[in-house]
């Protein structure tokens, strides 16, 4: 595994304190702590710290100033990377790095490409993420989009963190929606032949139902009519299944979203799944009869009260076969499983855990992520309507508006698990105030750069022949170290589950980016310090575009 400049740095700099400790008499190789390194808020305190010498007080029977004078004594600043260290407050140490040290991070941009930024962290472990997981009765709306976005970008950084990773959609087919759906599709068409029928109870009335009538009459005309009433339904089921699955593949594909597993509802029941998941519980004592219900005791693993498994009319609960279907996934031999749900469905994580553990498994290896909601807002005010149809705003609907760029970045902008209040019109806006808009620019800007230097005759040939040495501004050694960062970003948007870290990472980048375009001029009369300025933009440009494509947004050459 190649381990990154920033990191060799880190681990250097950790070396030298722990040698210092020793060769100062301070403590004894056993003794020696943990040596911890933090970046200072504030630039004036250097660009690492660390409060060893308050570590080693109750060892070494001194004040930590003296203690920290000791270790700065003692210390191979140089080999270390260090240019020079300061004693802060009660016997911080701050130190300012050597910008040499951080020039390597350019070479290694160069040499992984679009793999720069990639860790092991997961070491192959087997990941199954099932996100979105909509009824396929209608449009998917701004929550499912939501979850889309957020499942796909995590997918994107687990599989960058080194882990094998499975993306998985449940389809609910076969519940009452289905029949429903079925029923509605039935009315559509015999209304559309002319039949006065009403549309059921708990119908849907969208007009992708109207579509689908039209469309059986011009395959099949009246033979529906002909069938009996179970050989149409069963018809129907088949035939509007797949027009909604198909809508639905569709509007997430343009979306940027793909799937590894169709997961069937009704494949439970036919394997008898929900049936064994039934008998096993049982056979563990986790169940028992009440007043005609089959229970399980969910009270046992934490739940606030049991939970009906069996009715007393002899039909499953909802949890029912969500507990075959989770109990399928572990057998499929996972290490980690995650679900994203809304913000509905908040309640029923604790029993679908407590019903793992009633099981036997493992229920740490599940982890369920709440998408919370979305509210659209334009010319400052709360959308709820779609213009165009008069209906509830959809993700088809935001895509035409906004476009897919604005919505994946917006949407994972934020922690998943906080309520988000989408501006339309800032989305669209071509302004610095966009952010999406701003990170897209810097790259753009970026690759503007590159064609006037080769419109000059300037090109990077070997990046190993270039004079780093020439990169000597402040401005310079920040975009280094904040290209450096992206493996650590990388490892903690993985572990943390949160992709938004990586949007705040990329948006600190390209102001800096932007910075920088102002302070210095790219491509002066110094042709050394020209290559290793666009030598270091070419590292800036190739990081903000591996973060962008891992949320899912694209990385425009012109704008």
């Amino acid at each position: 595994m190649t381990i990154s400049p920033l990191e060799q740095l880190n681990l250097d700099v950790k070396q030298a304190i722990s040698d210092a400790i020793v060769a100062a008499g301070l403590a004894s190789l056993e003794e020696v702590p943990t040596i911890t390194l933090e970046v200072p808020k504030d630039k004036a305190h250097g660009d690492l710290a660390t409060n060893a010498a308050m570590q080693l007080t109750r060892i070494a029977k001194r004040n930590p100033r003296q203690i920290a004078e000791e270790l700065i004594k003692h210390m191979d600043l140089a080999k270390a990377g260090i240019e020079r260290a300061e004693i802060a407050g009660p016997g911080f140490i701050n130190f300012t790095v050597s910008k040499s040290y951080l020039y390597p991070v350019i070479k290694q941009v160069y040499e992984q490409n679009d793999r720069y930024g990639r860790v092991e962290d997961g070491a192959g472990q087997k990941v199954e993420m099932e996100f979105v997981s909509a009824n396929p009765t209608g449009s998917l709306h701004l929550g499912h989009a939501r979850g889309a976005a957020v499942g796909d970008a995590l997918c994107n950084i687990l599989d960058f963190a080194g882990y094998d990773v499975t993306r998985e959609y449940y389809i609910n087919d076969a519940g009452n929606q289905i029949v429903n759906l079925c029923k509605s599709i039935e009315a559509r068409y015999l209304q559309a032949l002319g039949q006065d029928v009403p549309m059921p109870e708990d119908g849907y009335h969208g007009e992708d139902i109207k579509g689908f009538a039209k469309e059986l009459i011009e395959e099949q005309g009246e033979a529906l009519l002909q069938m009996s009433e179970e050989a149409r339904m069963e018809f129907l089921r088949k035939f509007g299944l797949e027009k909604e699955l198909n809508k639905i593949k569709r509007d997430l594909a343009r979306f940027r979203v793909d799937f590894d597993i169709w997961f069937s509802e009704t494949s439970l029941y036919e394997n008898k799944k929900v049936e064994l998941s039934l008998e096993e519980l049982k056979s563990k004592g986790q169940v028992y009869e009440h007043e005609g219900a089959t229970w399980l005791r969910t009270t046992d693993y934490g739940d606030d009260k049991d939970r009906v498994l069996v009715k007393n009319d002899g039909t499953y609960t909802y949890l029912t076969p969500d507990i075959a279907y989770h109990r399928d996934k572990y057998e499929r031999g996972y290490d980690r499983m995650f679900n994203i749900w809304g913000a509905d469905h908040h309640g029923y994580v604790p029993r679908i855990r407590a019903a793992m553990e009633a099981l036997g498994k493992d229920p740490n290896k599940l982890t369920v992520l709440i998408a919370q909601m979305v509210s659209l807002f334009q010319n400052g005010e709360k959308v709820k309507m779609s213009k165009r149809t008069g209906k509830a705003v959809t993700m088809v609907d935001l895509m035409d508006e906004v476009g897919v760029d604005a919505i994946r970045y917006f949407f994972t902008m934020r922690s998943m698990d906080s309520h988000l209040d989408f501006d339309m019109d800032l989305a669209v806006s071509t302004s610095n105030d966009n952010p999406v808009f701003y990170v897209q620019y810097a790259h753009a800007r970026i690759c503007s750069i590159f064609r006037q230097a080769e419109e000059q005759g300037i090109t990077i040939d070997d990046i190993n022949k270039i004079n780093f040495n020439k990169l000597t501004t402040e401005h310079e050694y920040d975009l280094l170290r904040k290209v450096g960062e992206l493996p650590e970003e990388i490892s903690a948007a993985a572990s943390l589950y949160a992709p938004h870290r990586l949007v705040r990472y990329v948006y600190e980048l390209a102001s800096l980016l932007h910075s920088y375009y102002r302070a210095e001029r790219v491509i002066t009369e110094d042709m050394e310090q020209s290559l290793a300025r666009l030598a270091l933009l070419g590292a800036v440009r190739t990081a903000i575009k591996n973060v962008l494509t891992l949320i899912g947004v694209s990385a425009p050459d012109r704008m």
